[in-house]
């Protein structure tokens, strides 16, 4: 007779097992059409689990998170069905949830075609208006192994060779359709309603470059058609700003196959660049940072000693030269702690707050570079702070003040934040691990900050909390990170002495506050969509003339906005101004100041901005007083 708690904590006894569907039946017919799945002492599984004892269980809802992702995952079950009842040559491999959507990868004799996409989701569409029952059954592995060789189905049949021998393994069942799956799904495929399939794309075979290059069809699935409608406009509106287009446009940057995942920064990038890393210069020297620079290639002995060879070397690039081996860096924190170790340090030096706009480089997967998002050269604004363990806490807090400065200031309030712990790669002991943990827990706590556990993302030497910023279109990206690390100073020997005249090691904070210079340049140009705020704009205005009788006056306006501090052009091409107005908005400048006759006549301007907005004709000065007090504004919207 099973005790049945439910969520508002009543209980429902049963004189036989019973089954998460019959459960919710008997809680109401409504609960019943709306089961998904159930949640059985925290665990997910299907409206058909059987429960013979004691439990607490929680039915599963399109209102809980838990519903989207087994709608999702069901889903890609349904797109492998529908291959095999088009194309039953193909063959089926993986196909897991992942954001926003979901993939299968395929092996087929021929490329799909976007006419066979069409297809297949039709074919989808018709097989959920079947409304077929899905079946969960266990089998012991050597006889599923059997079972899938037995139907051609040799990648399903080596994924569960190599699962530990006496596991049950589990199967799903839809009509003709058997797939290998864990689980939990929705107990009818009719439940499946929201759904497209996106694109189709390369995947190696277990991710290995020496197998098989299978297909990879990725598709989208939600609840509510509105929801999908809009993420398919966040998808076209992400389109229209990917930096990568824009860098073209905009003539900020390229990249080229001789220099895979390195950046070419062409002048008016660069100017976004130096406004970046001359603002955060002068905001870390506010706060008691001191600017260094390390060198960008070092013996492989310290990276052993740091711990870098052991666990990331499959990461970095590396040199030889006189029959010595060197490594590229990687990361700056190594060469911090050799200048940390120059003379005899004392407690009354800490917190030591050591600087660098430093030069990484790390050996990214070709297939894994993307833009400016993910290169393989970039440069972070690190900070390593040098402190006393009873330093800890005020030393985050004092970061996370500077963060959300610093977000502010361009223009991002919505800081979302997580604590990562401990990594199964790793160095230091547990209870070091122990210590390391609690500690930035406890400052995020002070600070009042909500965040969410991330388990085993630390970095290997040390926990880290992770601040990420979300753009116009929602989209998270995480940039900003403290870490804090008690196992570096001690493998490279860093010490101070202590008050009571005895050495001690001290703890090193790693933090960044933009991460690399490269992706954030990329996140800015996508929330901007290429229209930078006035005071990152490579350039702040053009004047333009109308005819060759104006153009003395708009070199000398240009020429006054440039000693005030404007990023200014002058445009004196012989064009239709209507010419150079379109041309030039196409090209995002804040502002843009047409000269005609009656401008020189009364000393003035017409300005327009970027919006097309005609500010009318203004004194020189008026206008750069509004320039300069926009600019001020930096990225801030109160």
């Amino acid at each position: 007779m099973p005790n049945i708690r439910l969520p508002d904590g009543s209980v429902k006894t049963f004189d036989r097992p019973v089954t998460v569907a019959e459960i919710a039946q008997s809680i109401g017919a409504g609960l019943a059409r709306a089961a998904l799945a159930g949640r059985v002492n925290g665990k997910l599984v299907d409206t058909a689990h059987e429960i013979a004892s004691d439990a607490e269980v929680a039915i599963v809802t399109d209102r809980d998170p838990a519903g989207l992702e087994i709608i999702r995952h069901s889903t890609a079950h349904l797109l492998a069905h529908a291959v095999k009842e088009l194309y039953p040559d193909a063959q089926v491999t993986i196909g897991p949830v992942i954001e926003d959507g979901f993939y299968y990868d395929f092996s087929y004799k021929r490329p799909f075609t976007p006419e066979d996409l069409a297809a297949i989701e039709k074919r989808m569409a018709e097989i959920v208006g079947r409304d077929i029952r899905v079946e969960r059954t266990v089998m012991p592995r050597d006889e599923a192994v059997a079972y899938f060789n037995g139907m051609g189905e040799r990648y399903k049949a080596e994924i569960i060779a190599s699962i530990p021998d006496g596991e049950q393994i589990s199967l799903y069942r839809q009509d003709n359709f058997v797939d290998l799956c864990r689980g939990p799904h929705v107990p009818s495929i009719g439940r499946l309603k929201v759904f497209k399939l996106m694109k189709v794309a390369g995947a190696y075979w277990r991710g290995d470059s020496r197998n098989e290059m299978l297909q990879r069809v990725y598709g989208t699935a939600w609840l509510k058609k509105e929801d999908q409608d809009a993420y398919l406009h966040r998808l076209e509106e992400a389109e229209k700003r990917d930096h990568r287009r824009l860098g073209r446009q905009l003539d900020l940057f390229h990249m080229q196959d001789e220099a895979p995942g390195m950046v070419f920064w062409h002048p008016k990038g660069w100017v976004i660049w130096q406004v970046i890393e001359q603002y955060m210069r002068r905001v870390q020297l506010e706060n008691g940072y001191l600017e260094l620079k390390t060198p960008q290639v070092i013996d492989i002995s310290l990276w052993k000693r740091s711990g870098h060879w052991d666990n990331f070397r499959e990461n970095m690039f590396f040199t030889e030269s006189e029959s010595r081996d060197y490594a590229v860096k990687p990361m700056n924190c190594p060469g911090h702690v050799q200048v940390f170790n120059q003379g005899i340090r004392s407690y009354r030096d800490l917190p030591l707050r050591l600087a660098e706009f430093g030069s990484c480089h790390r050996s990214e997967p070709s297939g894994a570079l993307h833009g400016l998002m993910r290169v393989r050269g970039f440069v972070q604004d690190d900070a390593h702070i040098f402190c006393t363990e009873e330093q800890i806490e005020s030393e985050v807090m004092r970061f996370i003040d500077f963060l959300q400065r610093v977000y502010a200031d361009f223009g991002f309030d919505d800081i979302p934040v997580k604590l990562s712990t401990r990594p199964p790669k790793r160095v230091g002991a547990d209870h070091v691990w122990d210590r390391a943990e609690a500690a930035l827990k406890t400052s995020l706590e002070a600070k009042g900050l909500p965040y969410d556990v991330n388990p085993g993302e630390g970095a290997f030497y040390g926990p880290k909390i992770e601040f990420s910023l979300k753009d116009t279109l929602g989209r998270v990206w995480q940039c900003g990170t403290m870490q804090l690390d008690f196992s570096m100073p001690e493998r490279l020997g860093a010490e101070y002495v202590a008050e009571d005249n005895t050495r001690k090691v001290p703890v090193m904070l790693h933090r960044a506050t933009l991460g690399s210079f490269e992706r954030f340049i990329g996140i800015l140009i996508e929330h901007f969509a290429g229209a930078m705020p006035v005071w990152l704009a490579p350039v702040q205005a053009v004047v333009m003339n109308i005819s060759e009788h104006q153009r003395d006056y708009a070199l000398q306006v240009a020429g006054a906005l440039r000693r005030a501090g404007v990023r200014a052009e002058a445009d004196l091409r012989n064009e239709k101004i209507s010419y150079k107005i379109r041309e030039h908005s196409l090209q995002k400048l804040p502002y843009q100041i047409v000269v005609g006759d009656k401008e020189v006549a009364a000393q003035k301007v017409a300005v327009r901005t970027r919006k097309g907005e005609n500010l009318g004709p203004m004194a020189l000065e008026g206008f750069i007083a509004r320039l300069q007090a926009e600019a001020a504004r930096m990225g801030r919207t109160a």
